[in-house]
C-alpha cells in the first residue's frame, strides 16, 4: 500500500464504517439546524432520521463549508507524520470549498517542502464522490503511487455519472431552485424532476417526469443508456437517498435485475446533512461509471 493519505470530505456520503474499512480519511462540513451548529459527521451527532424529521417539521437549515484554518490543522497532522496527501473536494460546481483547501496547501507546502499535497476537484457529489473515492482506494491498495493515483483521478473523474430525482419539491422551492408557481403546479401534477451532474460538476435539471413509478423507471433507463459497457456493466453502483429508503430500494432492485454482471449488490447510502439541507427529504441519487460526461 502506498505511503500516502487518501482523503475526502464528509459530503462523499459514505458511512463512517465504509470510510474506516477502506482507510479513507475525511474532514467534516458543518450545518445549522434552527440556529444550532453541528458537524456533518455522517450521522454521529444527529441521526439522519432525526435530521430529516426536523426538516419535515419546518426546521431551518444552513450549511457552511470547511475553512482554510480547518484544512490546515487537518492536513498538518499527516504531514507531521511524514505522509503525503491526496485530497478530493466536493465539486466546485456546487461549493467553493476547494479554494480553502488550496490556500491551506500553499501555506503547508512552505512549512513541509519535502512533502506532496495534491488537491483534486472531484466534480462529483454525494455517493458519486464516494464511488470515485472508493476506486482511488482500490488503486492505492494495488500499490499505485500517489502520483499515479492523482493522475488517474484527474483523467477519469468525469466518468462518474450522477442522476437524481425528487418526489418532494418543498425544499427545491424553499432554496429557490424551483419557483413557487412552478413548484405548486409540479406538486399538483405529481411531477418528479430528474437531474444530473454535468461535466463542470453542476446540478442540471434534465426532465420532468410525472409520478414516482415513472421516474424510478426513467432513472434506471439513464443507467442503461450511459453505463460503461451498457447492459454488461460490471462496475460498482451506488445509490444515496434522503429519508426515502423504499424508493432507493426500488431503484436498486431494478438495477440488480437488469445488470446481472454488477460488481456486487447496489450499495445504498444516506444523503448526508450538507447535501440533504438543500435537497430535503424525498431525493434519490444514482451513481455508476460510464463514458466521460459530455
Amino acid at each position: 500500500m502506498g505511503n500516502f493519505v487518501l482523503s475526502g470530505c464528509s459530503t462523499a456520503d459514505l458511512s463512517k464504517e465504509h470510510f474506516e474499512k477502506r482507510n479513507i480519511n475525511y474532514i467534516c462540513f458543518h450545518y445549522e439546524l434552527d440556529g444550532k451548529q453541528y458537524a456533518d459527521d455522517l450521522g454521529v451527532s444527529m441521526s439522519f432520521e432525526d435530521f430529516y424529521k426536523a426538516m419535515q417539521n419546518g426546521a431551518d437549515t444552513r450549511t457552511s463549508q470547511i475553512n482554510e484554518a480547518e484544512f490546515e490543522e487537518y492536513f498538518e497532522k499527516f504531514l507531521q507524520n511524514g505522509q503525503d496527501i491526496l485530497h478530493l473536494c466536493l465539486s466546485s460546481g456546487i461549493t467553493g470549498v476547494i479554494n480553502s483547501a488550496n490556500i491551506a496547501k500553499q501555506v503547508l507546502e512552505e512549512k513541509y517542502p519535502d512533502r506532496k499535497i495534491y488537491i483534486v476537484d472531484s466534480l462529483a457529489a454525494s455517493s458519486g464522490y464516494g464511488l470515485l473515492m472508493d476506486r482511488l482506494a482500490d488503486l492505492r491498495d494495488m500499490g499505485k503511487s500517489i502520483d499515479e493515483v492523482y493522475q488517474w483521478a484527474e483523467e477519469n473523474k468525469r466518468k462518474v455519472h450522477h442522476w437524481f430525482f425528487s418526489t418532494d419539491l418543498t425544499f427545491f422551492i424553499k432554496g429557490g431552485r424551483v419557483t413557487k408557481t412552478a413548484g405548486f403546479v409540479g406538486t399538483m401534477l405529481n411531477i418528479c424532476p430528474l437531474l444530473h451532474v454535468d461535466k463542470e460538476g453542476k446540478l442540471i435539471p434534465k426532465q420532468k417526469v410525472r409520478t414516482k413509478k415513472k421516474v424510478i423507471e426513467a432513472i434506471v433507463k439513464k443507467m442503461e443508456e450511459f453505463a460503461e459497457n451498457g447492459m454488461d456493466y460490471n462496475g460498482k453502483c451506488y445509490i444515496s437517498h434522503s429519508a426515502c429508503r423504499e424508493d432507493a430500494d426500488a431503484v436498486a432492485k431494478l438495477i440488480e435485475e437488469r445488470f446481472p454482471k454488477l460488481d456486487g449488490n447496489v450499495l445504498v447510502n444516506d444523503i448526508g446533512t450538507t447535501i440533504g439541507s438543500h435537497t430535503g427529504p424525498g431525493t434519490v441519487a444514482l451513481f455508476f461509471w460510464g463514458e466521460e460526461r459530455a
